[in-house]
């Protein structure tokens, strides 16, 4: 059977963007009733077989296919490749023509002539999505059935099995062809979004009745130029320019200097005028904004606190069940001492503990009591550590020499306020190199040394021994700041799972689940300086923070939670890479599963970051190139996240062959960094 030529038509009714699709009308006929006629017509193929999920989901497809007497192949939803090869094997086919359900302009004579390339240059694959390529919507893959076998059998990731012939493309032993006209257009014609269904109702409209035209008389028509692009930009500005979000964010500018308290949480950092910036309610991994748009959370999940997704109703209901016996006295909660207790249990190298309310706070309270302690005022740091004079004050030192936070996270941030008298006092040194730290200790005596265990990287074992190693020879304080990454990854620190114990250690952020409460937990003859100096505050003391803090440790202990969101994020990082290498997208993936982000290896990388956030955003996801995973990032969620992202590649791809970004791009490209908004 030489010539048992089949067309396989993949299709489904649960788009996560654009549901039911392939049962929407075009005139009186289905969408999935337009392709079955119109690849019919199609002279040099046998069959035409719809390969759909076998699930109750599809159950309505399956009856109205039945009813138009297709040719139905049940298989597995999320593993299309198998589906693919089943379907080919039970109907013998020798060449496969692979259609997506969401291309009803697909032309019958189109596929005929690349079944005959396929044919004639004897190859193995043949598509016609390469520039110069026909417009997205008559998307055709013609291989053997060879190809197809090698693919099912040696195929291991999810998107090699997602999308069927990404193994193919790339094996070198297959010999590819590319069928590409002159007369491309770059006009978007295949469905995922109303628009796009609205845009195909016009050409049709345009040669009814005839429903069997080609594409070429599309393009002679000029068809495409008439149509409502569907390029982001109108669509974003229709949903997002009348955002409360953004009406909000002008009016907090002209009463909050600056506009927010936070600047994780500007909206220049994401999506300049379209992010959505406040939120009304929130709820696992979703947020709800303030036009009521439910949103899935996919990249800070509060900045990093809710590892336990948003509102969740264990820590919650401690804090409710508190609240009616009053938040705060003249007399102190036995919470706090229930959390030290619980933080000394968990870290035995530590024997007592301060409490704070943030990161900040907690991180000058530690250089406080480690500087009162090792009798020195420098302190050689790397790493993020807040707001704080004794932080920022880097930034004064003399700009040509490597003693500024240009080589950390605040890139060129200006310091005024900060008191000259602290320049020379904070040193800052990159995370791996020894040698310049060992420079440092020597020209600057330094007396306390201090630094995040990670950030972008994975922890480098080595490195923290020695500097372990160096602070026991030379009697310098080690602080270990995981406001970041403590209860993330283990149950309490990271440096746990590591090996290296620091002399001070600071906590935050997941430790509450959201709520208030910061730690700083230490060895007895450093913490008792304490005492030595003045640290105290009125708040410091409230009772809902150590009850939200207890209350989280119990779930995550109970849960095992930091090792799912590290599973997760392995997920995910996986996803990542995988999506990269179908796209061929250069990108570099960085950080502890639990805490990861990437970035691109293109001058572009800004802007390919703040198009993700934008077409994410339409979609109803916030995201970027970071994200903090949380136990509510499902497998189903992922799945959604990744084949946006996957769309988002497509786009980047083109981009990297030669089209401008900037035409996709509405929005102003986001800001790098902590760069000054005002």
């Amino acid at each position: 059977m030489k010539n048992n030529n089949i067309i396989i038509i993949q299709s489904r009714q649960t788009s996560t963007r654009f549901p039911n699709k392939v049962l929407k009308k075009i005139g009186k006929f289905t969408v999935c009733e337009i392709i079955k006629k119109r690849v019919e017509k199609s002279k040099l193929s046998k069959q035409i077989i719809f390969a759909i999920p076998n699930n109750n989901k599809n159950k309505k497809l399956f009856h109205h296919l039945k009813k138009i007497k297709a040719n139905i192949f049940l298989g597995s939803e999320k593993n299309v490749l198998k589906r693919y090869f089943y379907a080919a094997k039970k109907f013998k086919a020798n060449n496969i023509i692979r259609i997506t359900g969401d291309c009803p302009l697909i032309d019958g004579k189109l596929i005929d002539e690349m079944i005959t390339k396929l044919k004639k240059g004897k190859f193995d694959y043949v598509n016609n999505a390469k520039p110069p390529h026909f417009s997205d919507g008559f998307d055709i893959e013609v291989f053997n059935f060879k190809s197809l076998r090698l693919a099912f059998e040696a195929s291991t990731n999810e998107i090699e099995k997602e999308h069927v012939t990404p193994f193919i493309k790339k094996n070198k032993k297959l010999k590819i062809g590319r069928f590409s006209q002159i007369n491309s257009f770059d006009t978007k014609l295949s469905i995922d979004r109303p628009i796009d269904l609205n845009n195909v109702k016009k050409i049709f409209n345009y040669f009814k009745p005839n429903i069997y035209f080609s594409v070429n008389s599309i393009f002679k028509k000029k068809l495409h130029l008439r149509l409502k692009k569907n390029n982001f930009n109108k669509e974003l500005s229709l949903k997002l320019k009348t955002s409360n979000g953004q009406k909000f964010w002008n009016k907090a500018n002209k009463v909050i200097s600056g506009g927010g308290m936070l600047l994780s949480k500007y909206p220049e950092r994401y999506l300049p005028d379209y992010w959505p910036t406040y939120f009304k309610s929130a709820k696992g991994c979703f947020v709800t904004d303030l036009n009521k748009n439910k949103l899935i959370d996919f990249s800070l999940m509060g900045v990093g606190t809710n590892v336990l997704g948003y509102a969740n109703t264990k820590i919650d209901n401690a804090v409710k069940r508190i609240i009616p016996k009053s938040n705060m006295s003249t007399l102190n909660c036995t919470e706090e001492v229930s959390l030290a207790e619980k933080l000394v249990e968990l870290h035995p190298w530590a024997h007592k503990v301060r409490f704070a309310r943030t990161g900040g706070e907690a991180n000058a309270i530690a250089v406080r009591i480690a500087r009162a302690a090792s009798k020195k005022d420098n302190v050689a740091f790397c790493g993020y550590h807040g707001w704080h004079d004794w932080y920022l004050s880097t930034n004064l030192n003399n700009k040509t020499e490597k003693k500024n936070l240009d080589s950390h996270l605040i890139k060129g941030l200006k310091v005024e306020g900060v008191p000259k008298s602290l320049k020379q006092t904070s040193f800052p040194f990159n995370y791996g190199d020894l040698g310049y730290l060992k420079k440092l200790i020597y020209r600057k005596n330094i007396g306390i040394i201090k630094m995040e265990v990670c950030r972008n990287t994975q922890p480098n074992i080595k490195f923290l021994k020695n500097v372990r190693k160096i602070c026991n020879e030379k009697k310098i304080i080690l602080i270990f700041d995981e406001c970041t990454t403590g209860f993330r990854q283990t149950l309490g620190g990271l440096h746990k799972d590591i090996g290296v114990n620091p002399d001070i250690a600071i906590f935050g952020k997941a430790l509450g689940n959201g709520y208030a409460i910061t730690a700083i937990i230490g060895k007895k003859d450093i913490m008792d300086y304490t005492q030595n100096t003045f640290i105290s505050s009125t708040f410091w003391t409230e009772r809902i923070g150590p009850t939200a803090a207890l209350a989280t440790i119990e779930f995550m202990k109970k849960n095992s939670t930091y090792k799912k969101i590290k599973k997760i994020g392995e997920k995910i990082q996986k996803k990542w890479k995988d999506i990269s290498d179908e796209n061929k997208i250069q990108i570099k993936i960085n950080g502890i599963p639990s805490l990861t982000n990437f970035n691109f290896l293109s001058s572009d990388h800004q802007k390919y970051k703040t198009l993700i956030t934008q077409e994410m955003l339409l979609d109803n996801i916030l995201a970027t190139t970071a994200v903090y995973p949380c136990i509510d990032h499902s497998d189903k969620i992922i799945e959604k996240y990744s084949d946006k992202l996957n769309d988002v590649f497509k786009v980047i791809k083109k981009c990297e062959e030669g089209y401008d970004i900037n035409k996709y791009l509405k929005s102003k490209e986001s800001i790098k960094g902590f760069k000054r908004l005002n």
